[in-house]
């Protein structure tokens, strides 16, 4: 059946084309941790099957059999994992949520020995194991907050308690022993702590349920929130600085753009180390064995490249050096042995999924550990291009285009690619599964970090809010405009597909601009704002009610204007919705009142739902389907037999 339909398809012959099955496997492995000693890697393994999920602890020199498997229930998985010392791993327990959803936590803690023994739960609800009488009071959520500087065997644990949720408490944790010592408490839910090497509580940040950024200092025994100058900045605490009484930070201080500082507690002495005024700026995997210093940063939007603090310091000259063995990838140090000889690092660019690499730095030999997506050949992969446009209204975005391999950049079908959340998520330049397959298939992909994304500050987020009908989706038209206008794209061939709210998108998109799209996919879509008021897991707790009510509004005709199931007599193109009928965040009432609402309006749609699957599918041959069905549903609507 694919080669049938690979002879319409706008690719090349049908004997070049990746097989769909290569973008519908899962990594085997993911998330490696490297151990204290150097002498084990931990991860999260996976099954093909999609649905059974486990712990795989491996020797380092040996990466064929790992010592140690432990399977979780099924749809579990670690969703967290820290090395407490070099022979005793603490594991956070989660959910898979479908593929366009992360691991959801389930505020279990469990701990395990390196080869498989005295497993043991520290905290959660289930209340089993040998200590099940002491653990079963814990009726709350759990997650992991970090480890000393220096392993010891304990780690941090942030709690919520289910009968105090307006508190956040910090503990240390004996991994061995279970035995638990109070480190600090503050009375907001979901506060993040900023803990010294000394395993003193210096901050504590977060959003508090009304959508405002807070942040505290510890002043004695209790906390003194931060003043902000103006509403939209921001100010996150990252480290201490050591051998002095500074921090690192980050910074937006107009909440647009971004800074990394080194300050003083209080503020003052502020030094700012790299500024961007169109992105915010990390330091993510750019830091040196113990005792933890940043020595670059590197910004949130374009393609990545470091900018060194000190280029002349020895670690910057490994990192550039790693950088030049490894060309048109971004280098990111995951982790060092406590002695620093060895490092784990990654490699990854647009085409390349990810290469985990162990480097002896008293030696300097390098060996692969693994190859996160190993069948992917990123020599056959198409080059991903970070480009800035003006909306409208003047308003510098980022848009990010995929160019199908060995086609000419000029004229070409293409396929505006919403992202979901929409607020505080983006898309950026690193190796993105579907857009690869939809490159694969002759497409040029369109992908934009519209107002209310992430990595540009919260004004930008903010920017988003009660506009989910009208500013983005105008945001996302002027990329096509802008895409087409560049000669980019074909106008006579562009379609629309996007998942969660980038499956609201896929149809907005549509209503807003007759005549611009041929067609629509909406996959596990959000098709009636008020219906989030009353089905789906967003209104189950109060934050989420509250985040509804910032994001969305609830005037009721505002929310009828924007939403697809109520404007489907204006919809003038074929649409494709695809659903998992047991969908908790955007729940299957969705896809039956959008379809519903075509029926209504006698409109021409085609659907593919599944049972047993969440928001997103999981399952490797439910995602071959749904692949092989968008790409029949483009290629009449758009691909070369289209024209």
């Amino acid at each position: 059946m694919l080669a049938v339909l690979c002879l319409a398809s706008t690719a090349a012959t049908a004997a070049d084309v990746i097989p769909v099955s290569d973008f519908a496997r899962r990594p085997p492995l993911t998330a490696p941790s490297l151990s204290p000693d150097g002498h084990y890697v931990s991860m999260a393994y996976h099954d093909p099957d999609g649905k059974n999920h486990g712990l795989a602890i491996y020797r380092v020199g040996d990466m064929s059999k790992p010592v140690t498997l432990i399977k979780m229930p099924p749809y579990e998985l670690p969703a967290d994992m820290v090395w407490a010392s070099s022979t005793r791993l603490v594991v956070a327990r989660g959910k898979i949520d479908g593929s366009i959803g992360q691991a959801r936590y389930t505020g279990e803690i469990m701990a395990i020995d390196v080869d498989g023994k005295n497993p043991d739960y520290l905290y959660g609800f289930e209340g089993y194991g040998k200590r099940a009488s002491t653990r079963a009071l814990d009726r709350g959520w759990g997650k992991i907050e970090g480890t000393p500087v220096q392993s010891n065997g304990h780690f941090y644990m942030r709690a919520i308690d289910w009968n105090a949720q307006d508190k956040s408490t910090l503990y240390d944790v004996d991994a061995k022993t279970s035995a638990r010592r109070l480190m600090a408490d503050i009375g907001y839910r979901d506060m993040n702590f900023m803990i010294d090497p000394q395993g003193n509580a210096r901050y504590a940040y977060g959003t508090s349920d009304d959508m405002k950024w807070l942040v505290f200092r510890r002043d004695g025994n209790g906390w003194t929130k931060l003043a902000s100058d103006k509403e939209k900045q921001t100010f996150t605490p990252i480290a201490k600085v050591p051998g002095s009484e500074h921090i690192y930070a980050s910074f937006s201080p107009n909440g647009t753009g971004g800074e990394f500082v080194e300050q003083d507690d209080d503020g003052g002495n502020l030094k700012v180390i790299t500024r961007d005024d169109f992105s915010e700026v990390t330091s993510n995997g750019l830091w040196t064995p113990a005792p933890l210093r940043p020595f670059g940063t590197v910004s949130e939007t374009g393609i990545p490249k470091a900018t060194y603090i000190d280029p002349q310091a020895p670690i910057a000259k490994l990192h550039m050096a790693l950088s030049q063995k490894f060309p048109g990838n971004f280098v990111s140090f995951e982790g060092f042995s406590e002695d620093g000889g060895q490092l784990m690092f990654k490699v990854a660019s647009d085409r390349e999924p990810g290469r985990y690499m162990l480097i002896d730095t008293k030696t300097y030999k390098v060996s692969k550990l693994f190859d996160a997506v190993p069948w992917i050949d990123p020599a056959k992969m198409s080059e991903r291009r970070p480009l800035r446009f003006k909306a409208s209204d003047g308003t510098e975005l980022e848009a990010i285009l995929t160019f199908p391999k060995g086609k000419p950049e000029s004229g070409l079908p293409m396929v505006l690619f919403p992202h979901g959340g929409p607020h505080g998520v983006s898309d950026d330049w690193f190796y993105d599964e579907q857009s690869q397959f939809l490159a694969s298939r002759g497409y040029l992909v369109l992908q934009v970090n519209y107002r209310g994304s992430g990595g540009r500050g919260q004004a930008f987020v903010q920017s988003g809010y009660l506009k989910w009908g009208t500013r983005i989706q105008e945001d996302l038209i002027d990329a096509v405009k802008w895409a087409i206008a560049e000669h980019y794209a074909d106008a006579n061939r562009v379609c629309v597909f996007g998942a969660s709210f980038g499956g609201y998108s896929a149809l907005m998109s549509t209503i807003r601009a007759p005549g611009m799209f041929k067609c629509a996919v909406g996959y596990d879509g959000i098709y009636d704002l008020d219906m989030m008021y009353n089905k789906g897991d967003i209104k189950d707790h109060e934050y989420g009610r509250n985040y509804l009510t910032t994001v969305i509004g609830r005037d009721e005709a505002d929310l009828a204007a924007n939403s697809p199931a109520r404007l489907a007599d204006k919809i003038t193109v074929p649409v494709f919705l695809v659903h998992g009928e047991d969908d908790q965040r955007a729940p299957f009432a969705q896809f039956k009142a959008m379809r519903a609402a075509l029926d209504a309006a006698h409109k021409p749609y085609e659907t593919l739902t599944k049972p047993d699957e969440r928001h997103g599918f999981v399952k490797p041959e439910n995602i071959e389907e749904l692949l092989t069905r968008l790409q029949a549903f483009l290629d009449k609507n758009i691909g070369d037999a289209a024209r």
